[in-house]
């Protein structure tokens, strides 16, 4: 008699600790900040979701991502990033908030693992659920979804160049680090290097 495999569901995302200065060393991974929305692909009984950060559902909101991560392993949840690339490959926020409208494709990048097979591998260091993405999750899936890359340059360098091409900024991740879900350990922190602002435009009519 076979085993069941237990059904998945939502699990609440690890949180990024902001820092005004990241860690440096071995011990640290370093990848860009995506500026896009938060989001776990879920695929259970044959069926793929994607749930925001809060549980909300994405699946109907953006049904491109849907469709691409069908062939992704059942019984597994995926940890990434819904993110609109400008003419210039840049991630832009303003282009996901309006991509309806303006036309521009979406992608997926993957940066994290918590269920494969039905088999919970949180507890894994980092760098094994990494390993397990590059052989068992992207195999199966096609552009646009995408692997979040480990940036290999000095953390100097690589603020130079993210200031340079106008980037949001980056991320530091333990290697070792297991996933916490909805903690913000300081086990993964982040950093902006071009700040923007919002503003809030109101009008009043008598």
């Amino acid at each position: 008699m076979s085993k069941k495999v237990p059904r998945v569901a939502f699990i609440k995302p690890m949180l990024l600790l902001r820092t005004e200065k990241l860690p440096e060393g071995p011990e640290w991974l370093i990848e860009l900040k995506l500026d896009g929305y938060r989001a776990l692909a879920i695929r259970s009984g044959g069926k793929v979701q994607l749930l925001s950060r809060h549980n909300n559902d994405f699946s109907t909101r953006y049904p491109s991502i849907v469709r691409a991560l069908a062939s992704m392993p059942d019984e597994s949840v995926i940890d990434g990033e819904v993110v609109a690339l400008d003419q210039d490959g840049r991630p832009s926020f303003n282009s996901l908030q309006n991509y309806g409208r303006a036309g521009i494709p979406l992608h997926f990048f993957i940066f994290d693992l918590l269920m494969l097979h039905g088999r919970e591998v949180m507890a894994e260091p980092l760098v094994k659920r990494r390993e397990l993405i590059e052989k068992h999750v992207l195999p199966t899936l096609a552009d646009p979804i995408r692997y979040s890359p480990i940036l290999e340059a000095s953390l100097p360098d690589l603020i130079r160049s993210v200031k340079a091409q106008g980037l949001e900024g980056l991320v530091a991740k333990r290697r070792n680090s297991s996933y916490e879900p909805g903690v913000r350990s300081g086990a993964w922190q982040k950093m902006h290097v071009n700040r923007g602002q919002e503003f809030v435009i109101a009008g009043y009519t008598p």
